[in-house]
């Protein structure tokens, strides 16, 4: 499942899938596994693919992405990891489903930049009421089509939590009605719950404070992608998994 994705995006042979380990839940028969849907939701400014996996169909929904910025990339192998994950165990999918993204900013990934491909800060580019239009961010919003995508999978899915994984501060950051999920999540992880401030024109600021989602930026340290895929799934999986079951406490 995961070679697919890694295929399309040019970077097969960049991470290792392995066994996921036992951490929250027993595997289920194999006979009870659903499938992950993979689907296309954009292109980037250099026309690659956004990719996208749904986990499950119950109507509580998690939103986790990752790569908006195209050199924090320790994101994205903890969420193809989960995307492995999740399918194993379905007891956690009860109720529920998973949108996952795992390179918003495929253009930036492959360039090994902040930015995407026209210079444009996504993270910066979304319709928040802090938002400045310039060229870094973007002379209107949702100008980037990266951006858009993500825009579209809220709109289509109305998560009841985002998750988005960044580097490099160290820490579980949040925007609009997410304190408790940040607390909820720091108990499953070494990182401390520190509130940031909304950034202009952010995700955080989009989704928490416009649109009132709780919505985590799950803040890696620096050396994250120097890790291996056990290593990060090891530190940080048992997080993304307690969002996806929050409010309840992940097993």
């Amino acid at each position: 499942m995961i070679w697919v994705l890694l295929a399309v995006l040019g970077i097969a042979g960049c991470y290792a899938p392995v066994s996921p380990p036992e951490i929250i839940a027993q595997p289920q028969p194999p006979s009870v596994i659903p499938l992950a849907k993979h689907h296309i939701v954009g292109k980037s400014a250099q026309h690659r693919p956004i990719m996208c996996t749904m986990v499950g169909q119950g109507p509580d929904t998690t939103f986790i992405l990752a790569t908006i910025h195209g050199n924090e990339l320790a994101g994205t192998p903890l969420i193809q990891r989960l995307a492995e994950y999740l399918p194993q165990h379905t007891d956690l999918l009860q109720g529920r489903k998973v949108v996952l993204l795992p390179v918003a900013n495929p253009d930036g990934m492959a360039n090994n930049s902040r930015y995407n491909a026209n210079g444009v800060d996504l993270n910066r580019n979304f319709a928040a009421a802090n938002r400045r239009n310039n060229a870094q961010h973007g002379y209107s919003p949702l100008s980037e089509p990266e951006a858009a995508a993500v825009a579209s999978l809220i709109r289509q899915y109305s998560p009841d939590r985002i998750v988005s994984i960044h580097q490099p501060s160290s820490c579980i950051d949040y925007d609009g009605p997410a304190w408790s999920l940040a607390n909820h999540m720091a108990q499953h992880c070494d990182l401390s719950v520190r509130k940031l401030g909304a950034q202009s024109g952010s995700l955080g600021s989009y989704a928490g404070l416009t649109l009132h989602i709780p919505i985590i930026t799950l803040e890696l340290p620096g050396n994250a992608d120097s890790l291996n895929e056990d290593s990060l799934w090891q530190r940080y999986g048992p997080a993304l998994v307690a969002a996806v079951v929050y409010p309840n406490r992940a097993k």
